[in-house]
Order: structure tokens, then C-alpha cells, then sequence
């Protein structure tokens, strides 16, 4: 009889087997779904998930997944391909069918997710827009999974998340990054506080480390220049947490 470790392998082994073009949407590689299987089996049983698009990873956390919800249209057939496979173990899983920038909206979670897989529409900015009605869900130590890295637009959202105290990156595997959600407090997503995430407090630690090599007109001008676009861009609350010392820094004092 065999374990569910051989299982887990026999599962991904049908899974690869299946042909590049299965659905018109896109596939993954077995590389992926041996990484996404992984993780998954070192943090035991995982309760519930989530993704956006269907295909060879939803057949995979169909046999992961206690609950696992798809969002998705049938593009390609990648639903209906899907709910075909007899790899498929459907009673672990439930589709809401549309377009995600309508689905996820409306949606109501109820429970913590301990998986969430981001491979919906890749136009700016919708898979945005997908992070954004899925990270306060994801419990501490649970995985956020954002595929296609290689697009430019989704690029700059993995370097924005990579910077976030939220999430560590545990690494990429075929344009798939890995992140866990780490203890640090859940951004504010009705809130604003831009100057304290990573990806920009990064701009003032770096403005601070540099040695200027321009004469000092130029940076005079410069920082006139930043102190502008602090005072336009900064909301009145917050210009107080800018420390005196950059302030007086820049203003060449």
C-alpha cells in the first residue's frame, strides 16, 4: 500500500504527463508543481486555499487542500478541463466562475487562507488588484504563490511584496515565486501609510547612505528638489515622522 508521500508523487507524475496545450491558458512545469508540493507537505494538512486561473495547479491542490476555491473564467478551457481529469478530486473544490476584478471583490472570506496561488489576468492592474483582496487573508506562515514574475508589470509587484515586512521570499522556480507570511502586522488595506513600506522607506535609506559627487549647487537644487516632492507627496500627518536630521541633511544645514 502506498504512502502518501508516493501518492503525492504518482499525482504529480499524471499531472506532467499531461500535454503542454491541455488547456489554452497557460501551464506550469513539473518543477512547479514539485515545489508547490513541498511547501505544502511542510506545513502538514492545509485547511483552505486559493487561486485565481485553473489548470495543472488546481488538479495538484485539489489533493493538497482540504478547501480550496478557484477563481477564474473558462478561458481555454482551463475549467472545464479541469473538472474533467479524473486526477481531479472535486469534492475539495469550488469555482467561482467570472472575471476575478468582479468575483474577488464580492467575495467574502471566512477563514484564514493557508495557500494562495495569484495566476489570474496578467494586465495591469489586475494582478494587483488580486493581491490586494487576498493578502489580509493569508495567516501567518502560509504561503503566497505569484506566477509569470517575467512580465514586467507583475515584476514590480514580486519587488514591491519582496520589500514587505509581511512576506519572506523562499525563492522562484520557472517565474513562480514563493513567499511565506511572516508575524509582521497585516498593511492597513483601507489606510494609506506608503511611507512605511519597504519599497519606499528603501528610497530614504539609500538617499542617506549616498556620498554626494556633484558640486554643491547641484545639490542644493536637488534636495530643494526632494523636499518638494516630500512636502506635495507627504500627508500633513506625516510629515512629523521624517526625522529632523534628514530634513536639516537635505536642506544643507
Amino acid at each position: 500500500m502506498k504512502n502518501k508521500k508516493e501518492i503525492l508523487n504518482s499525482v504529480i507524475e499524471e499531472i506532467s504527463l499531461l500535454p503542454q496545450d491541455w488547456h489554452g491558458a497557460g501551464s506550469v512545469s513539473r518543477l512547479v508543481l514539485e515545489a508547490i508540493a513541498r511547501y505544502v507537505s511542510g506545513m502538514g494538512e492545509i485547511p483552505r486555499s486559493a487561486e485565481t486561473g485553473s489548470g495543472k495547479t488546481t488538479l495538484l491542490l485539489s489533493h493538497l487542500s482540504r478547501h480550496h476555491t478557484v477563481f477564474a473564467r473558462d478561458s481555454g478551457q482551463s475549467i472545464s478541463q479541469v473538472k474533467q481529469s479524473p486526477i481531479f478530486e472535486r469534492d475539495y473544490v469550488v469555482f467561482i466562475e467570472g472575471p476575478t476584478q468582479l468575483t474577488l471583490p464580492a467575495y467574502r472570506f471566512e477563514e484564514p487562507l493557508h495557500l494562495v496561488l495569484l495566476d489570474g489576468p496578467h494586465g495591469y492592474p489586475f494582478p494587483d488588484l488580486e493581491y490586494y483582496y487576498f493578502y489580509p487573508h493569508i495567516r501567518e506562515g502560509g504561503l503566497l504563490l505569484v506566477d509569470d514574475i517575467q512580465i514586467p508589470t507583475i515584476r514590480r509587484m514580486f519587488d514591491i511584496i519582496e520589500a514587505d515586512d509581511m512576506f519572506d521570499l523562499l525563492e522562484v522556480v520557472d517565474n513562480m515565486a514563493f513567499f511565506r507570511r511572516t508575524a509582521a502586522a497585516a498593511f492597513n488595506p483601507l489606510g494609506d501609510g506608503w511611507w512605511l513600506q519597504g519599497y519606499n522607506k528603501s528610497m530614504y535609506e539609500k538617499m542617506m547612505a549616498a556620498e554626494p559627487e556633484t558640486g554643491t549647487q547641484d545639490i542644493e537644487i536637488q534636495s530643494h528638489r526632494l523636499m518638494y516632492f516630500l512636502a506635495r507627496s507627504t500627508p500633513a500627518f506625516a510629515k512629523a515622522v521624517i526625522p529632523r536630521k534628514l530634513k536639516r541633511r537635505l536642506l544643507g544645514k
